[in-house]
This record gives structure tokens, sequence and C-alpha cells, in this order.
């Protein structure tokens, strides 16, 4: 299957498949491809070591280090290499009762994010304690529908961050879940919630018409999917008309793949989440036509762990 033949069969661009499948391996050396593999983690909540060897259905798993070794493999083998983190980098530990979040953001930096979102728990130690570990992160947080206008938090996010790789334009937005009923007031204090869906839109709608981005990530904390109208990164996919990848947080879900949502045009949207704990690493590859007309999309979620998941 030539390069031509695959992209007039798959259109537009997408193909769930694992990273090794015939076709994408057949692609990966082809000069007029520009491939972007996309690391993404979310809710590591504190989760430093590995969890103990105690019997319990997730022993051994996860880990920094073992992360750190995962990420940097990827980035010798992988020319073009983004991560991102979706929210809930704080709390769970003994390490963030000790250290306020300090010891996250370093080694988020050592590794190497590219940018976060702020999840729901990363006000546990109110707007002060998260300012006060904003210089521990060399990597930005973005966020498009937090107005943190009357806080401490003013002018430390970042609306939407654009990654230049090669000539390809990757926007990168964030929205973040509801904070009033989920998060005492006094913790969050002045910050406003904007609504997620429109603000996203919004703010896509800048990064495709504006800023002439060939793909759009959103990163989110609202949660795969609810059972009623909760907004969710589901809701948001069938809502939207020019994200192209949602890589969620908050519900602590395990996708082997991406959800393939239409949205609002009939363009499908890849929601994609990698559990908690820092027990999975998700990863997608993107596939670019250097003319940037067409792109296909692969995706393999891996376990972290130093052998064989357990359970």
């Amino acid at each position: 299957m030539n390069r031509r033949h695959f992209l007039h069969t798959f259109g537009s661009g997408l193909m769930l498949t694992s990273v090794g499948a015939f076709p994408l391996r057949a692609l990966a050396n082809e000069p007029e491809l520009l491939k972007l593999t996309i690391l993404h983690t979310n809710d590591v909540h504190s989760r430093i070591e590995p969890f103990p060897m105690d019997g319990s259905r997730n022993q051994g798993m996860g880990g920094a280090a073992r992360r750190a070794a995962l990420i940097r493999k990827i980035r010798q083998e992988e020319s073009h290499v983004l991560l991102f983190d979706s929210g809930d980098i704080f709390q769970g530990t003994p390490y963030f009762n000790v250290y306020g979040g300090e010891l996250e953001f370093k080694l988020m930096s050592e590794m190497r994010y590219d940018a976060a979102t702020i999840g729901n728990h990363d006000f546990d130690a109110g707007m002060e304690g998260l300012h006060k570990q904003l210089p521990h992160a060399n990597f930005p947080f973005i966020s498009s529908n937090y107005d943190f206008s009357n806080t401490i938090m003013n002018g430390k996010t970042l609306p939407y961050k654009i990654f230049q790789v090669e000539q390809v334009k990757i926007g990168v937005l964030a929205v973040g879940i509801e904070l009033e009923g989920l998060v005492p007031k006094a913790l969050y204090e002045e910050t406003r919630y904007l609504d997620p869906v429109a603000n996203a839109n919004r703010v896509a709608a800048q990064l495709k018409n504006d800023e002439k981005c060939d793909y759009i990530i959103c990163l989110s904390h609202l949660g795969y999917k609810y059972y009623g109208d909760k907004v969710s990164d589901m809701t948001l996919a069938s809502n939207s008309r020019d994200i192209d990848l949602i890589l969620g947080g908050h519900t602590h879900t395990f996708l082997d793949q991406p959800d393939v949502v239409s949205n609002l045009a009939g363009r499908p949207v890849l929601v994609n989440q990698a559990g908690w704990a820092g027990i999975m690493l998700g990863r997608l590859d993107i596939f670019f036509e250097r003319n940037r007309k067409n792109r296909c999309e692969s995706c393999q979620n891996i376990f972290v762990t130093a052998g064989r998941r357990q359970g």
C-alpha cells in the first residue's frame, strides 16, 4: 500500500491501529510525510513512586522514573515529540503533603513537558499554594476557560500555545471543570469558570482561522463521559468545529485507543485519556502530508511498568 493509496483510502485522515501495523510501518520513513508523536498524562496525583508490591491490582505500576525513561526512549526513536498533561498533578500521596507540589513540577520539568493544564485538585493548596510552585515548572500552563483576573494567578496562564513542527503548526488550548461544588470556594477564590464548550470553540476558531494552525489539540479536565447533561470530553467533541484531538482527564478513564466522535461539521475528533497515577502514558502518532492537506492518526497507549501489568 503506497502513501497516496493509503491517504486516499482513509480520506483526511482517520486510522486507529497499533504503531506496528503494516500501513503505518510502511509510511514511517516516507519522505513526503511528517510524523509527530504526542505523549500525554493526566491525573498523576503526586504518584512519584510505583505502586507497592502489596498484591493490589496496580502493584508495581507507574513511577516517575519509569515514565521518564519511557519518554526518553521515545524521544530517541522519534524526531518530533510533544508531551502534555491534562491536570490533577497534585494530591494523592505524602509527597504533596510534604512538598506542596514542588517535586511534581520539578520532575515534569526534567521530563521536558511542553505544556499542562490545571485540574481541580491543583487548587488543593489554594491559589497561593499553586502560585508558589509555578517557578519550579519550566513549562507553561494553558487555560482557556478559567478567568484568573481577580486572583494571584492573573497572567500566569496562557489561553493557548502554538508549537511549530517543521512546517506544521500545532495549536493547543485547554479547558477545566466547573469548580463550584467540587472545590471549596476558599481554595479557588475569585476564579471565574467560563463555559468550556463556547470558549474552546472560540479559541479553536482563532487558532484555525487567525493563526492558521494545521492541527488543534484541547487539553481537558472535564471528564470523559457522564450520564446526564454534565459537560464532558464527549460533549465537547460533538459540539466542536475546529478541534482535532482532546486529551482528557478527571475521570481516570483508561482507554486502549481513542474514541472517535463526529463534530458539528461531520469531521472526526479523537478523544483520549490515560487513566490515572502515571500508570499509563498516552501516545498518538500523527502523520501529516508535507503539503498539510491530509493526515492519518495512530494510537498505542502504553502501561508504565517494569514487567507485565498485573490484574
